[in-house]
C-alpha cells in the first residue's frame, strides 16, 4: 500500500512539474532571423507629465520609453540572450521604481514570489540586446499594452514576430497626467492613442522600417486605443486585437469624436477569450452578454474581419507575463499545458495574419482562411468566423481619390474603366462643377481644374453652367481665346446667362 501511495505521489509531482509554464515549453518556432532588442527613453515635447513617486509639483516633458524588437544581422554564436529578469528591469523603470532591488520584483509587481516564478526570472529569451539591424526594410508593428501595463508584457510574441521578419515597437500604457490612469477612461484612451501616433513618427528614424507596411496590435485596453489610431491614420494597413476591450466597451469607443466604425477599412482580426463560465459570471457580477455581444464586429462593413475564440484561454493569458506569472483561476482556467498551447496558436495566427496582409504571402493567407482544424488544431480549441465587407456602390469620393492620385490626368480613360466595373456609376454634375472650381482657383492646380471641366462638359454637353465654369477656368489661366469660345458655347445653351453675357462684352472690347 505504501508503495502504491509513493508511486501516486511521484506521478502527481511529475505532472505538476510537466504542467509548469516556461518559455521553452510554449514552444514557439522562431523564423529565420536572429532577434535584436533595444530599449531607450525619449519624450513628447507637446505634453507634460508628473512622476508620481517623486512627490513634487514639478512637471516634465511626457517620457516615452521605447522597446524595440527587430530582425538582427549579427552572428550570435558568442552572445548571451536576454533573461526574463532583464525584461522585468524594464518593467521597474516604466513603473518608476528604477532602483528597486531585483529580489523584490515579484512581490512588488503583483506576481507571487514562488519557487516556480523565481525560476522564470532566470529563463533565457531569444532576443539579444543592442545588436545590429539586419539589412533591408521590414514591416513594422506597433504594439499597445493593456491597462497601465509595460511595453514588455508580451515580449515572447514580439520576439517571435521579429524572428519572422517584423519590426515591433512598443511603449507602456500610462495615464495622461501621471503613471496611473484617471477615472476618465475616454481621456486615457485618447492619451494612449497619441502615444502610439508618437511611436509611428519615432519609427521614421529607423533605417530598417518599411513605412508602407504598418500594422497595429494591442492587448485588452491597448486594442481599444488602436481603433482610434486606425480611424485617423490612413497609413495603417491591418489591426490585430488580442482580446481587445473594444469587444466589451463599445460605448467607450463612441465617446471619441474620432471614432466611426465605417472608417475601419483595413483587415481586422480579433482573438477572444473563452466563454466565461456561469459560475464566474454570477460570482463576479459580470454581464452574460459579454459572451455573445460584439457591437464593433457587427458594425464593421468596409473591411474583412476575422474573429477567433480560444476556448482554453482566459483574458490574462493573451500576454507573455500572464502565461508565465499570472494567478490561475480554478473556476475557469485550463491547465498550464493547454494555456501554453493556445498562446502558441495566438502567436501563429498573429504572424500569419500580418504576413498575409502586409507581405501578400499566399501560404499565410491560406492559413488564416482555413478552418482551424485544417491547420492541425484540435476541433475544440479554436472557433473561427470570417465576415466579408459589404458590397457598396462606387462613389464620387472614390472617383476623386483615384483622380487626385493621377493629378487629374487621363480622366476620360479613368471614367470609362470605372463604368465597366460599376455600370450604374454616375457623377453628379454639381459635384464636378464644384470640384473643378476648387481646383481652378487654387494657384497650384488650375490646369487640373480645367481637365475636370473637360470631362464634365463631355458627360453633360448641354450644361450651360459647366461651359461657363470652364470659360472662367480658361480666363484664370490666361487663355482668352478658349475662354471666349466656352462662354459663347454657354450662351448657345442658355441665351439668358448673365455672367457669360457680361464676360463676353468685357473680353471683346
Amino acid at each position: 500500500m505504501r508503495l502504491i501511495i509513493l508511486l501516486f505521489l511521484m506521478l502527481l509531482q511529475a505532472n505538476l512539474i510537466a504542467a509548469q509554464t516556461s518559455l521553452k515549453e510554449i514552444d514557439l518556432e522562431n523564423g529565420k532571423y536572429n532577434v535584436g532588442f533595444r530599449h531607450y527613453m525619449t519624450s513628447d515635447s507637446t505634453r507634460s507629465y508628473s512622476r508620481i513617486y517623486d512627490y513634487t509639483n514639478k512637471k516634465v516633458l511626457r517620457p516615452i520609453p521605447v522597446s524595440l524588437w527587430y530582425p538582427c544581422g549579427q552572428n550570435m554564436a558568442k552572445g548571451e540572450p536576454l533573461a526574463v529578469v532583464d525584461y522585468l528591469e524594464i518593467l521597474k523603470e516604466e513603473e518608476e521604481w528604477e532602483h528597486l532591488p531585483n529580489e523584490q520584483i515579484l512581490n512588488w509587481f503583483y506576481y507571487p514570489n514562488t519557487p516556480a516564478n523565481q525560476k522564470h526570472l532566470v529563463e533565457q529569451s531569444t532576443a539579444y540586446a543592442n545588436t545590429e539591424f539586419e539589412k533591408g526594410k521590414f514591416p513594422v508593428i506597433f504594439y499597445t499594452p493593456s491597462y497601465q501595463a509595460s511595453s514588455i508584457e508580451n515580449f515572447a510574441l514580439c520576439e517571435y514576430l521579429a524572428s519572422h521578419g517584423f519590426v515591433v515597437v512598443s511603449s507602456p500604457s500610462r495615464g495622461t497626467e501621471t503613471l496611473w490612469f484617471s477615472d476618465n477612461n475616454a481621456m486615457e484612451m485618447e492619451t494612449q492613442a497619441r502615444d502610439v501616433e508618437f511611436l509611428i513618427k519615432e519609427a521614421r528614424k529607423l533605417p530598417i522600417v518599411d513605412h508602407d507596411k504598418i500594422a497595429i496590435m494591442g492587448f485588452s485596453f491597448g486594442s481599444l486605443s488602436n481603433i482610434i489610431v486606425q480611424n485617423r491614420n490612413d497609413n495603417i494597413k491591418a489591426i490585430v486585437s488580442l482580446d481587445g476591450t473594444e469587444r466589451y466597451q463599445y460605448g467607450l469607443l463612441n465617446e471619441s469624436p474620432f471614432f466611426d466604425a465605417q472608417n475601419i477599412d483595413v483587415p481586422y482580426i480579433h482573438m477572444a477569450q473563452k466563454e466565461i463560465p456561469e459560475l464566474v459570471l454570477k460570482e463576479d457580477k459580470v454581464d452574460a452578454e459579454l459572451n455573445t455581444k460584439f457591437q464593433l464586429y457587427d458594425s464593421i462593413t468596409n473591411s474583412k474581419v476575422y474573429r477567433l475564440r480560444f476556448n482554453n484561454l482566459t483574458h490574462s493569458y493573451f500576454s507573455t507575463l500572464g502565461v508565465l506569472f499570472a494567478h490561475r483561476d480554478e473556476r475557469q482556467d485550463k491547465s498550464d499545458y493547454e494555456i501554453m498551447e493556445s498562446y502558441k496558436w495566438v502567436a501563429m495566427y498573429t504572424s500569419n495574419f500580418l504576413k498575409a496582409i502586409l507581405n501578400k504571402d499566399e501560404k499565410a493567407s491560406r492559413f488564416i482562411e482555413n478552418n482551424p482544424q485544417n491547420n492541425g488544431i484540435a476541433n475544440s480549441l479554436i472557433k473561427l468566423k470570417i465576415k466579408q465587407p459589404e458590397k457598396r456602390g462606387f462613389t464620387f469620393q472614390d472617383f476623386n481619390d483615384l483622380a487626385s492620385k493621377r493629378n487629374y490626368e487621363n480622366l476620360f480613360q479613368l471614367y470609362d474603366s470605372i463604368v465597366k466595373t460599376y455600370p450604374s456609376f454616375k457623377i453628379p454634375e454639381g459635384n464636378l462643377n464644384l470640384l473643378g472650381l476648387q481646383l481652378v482657383f487654387n494657384p497650384n492646380t488650375p490646369l487640373q481644374g480645367i481637365d475636370v471641366f473637360l470631362l464634365a462638359t463631355n458627360l453633360y454637353p448641354n450644361s450651360s453652367n459647366l461651359y461657363d465654369s470652364l470659360a472662367e477656368g480658361y480666363l484664370f489661366v490666361g487663355d482668352k481665346e478658349k475662354a471666349i469660345e466656352s462662354f459663347e458655347k454657354s450662351l448657345e445653351l442658355n441665351a439668358q446667362n448673365p455672367n457669360a453675357i457680361q464676360r463676353l462684352n468685357q473680353l471683346k472690347k
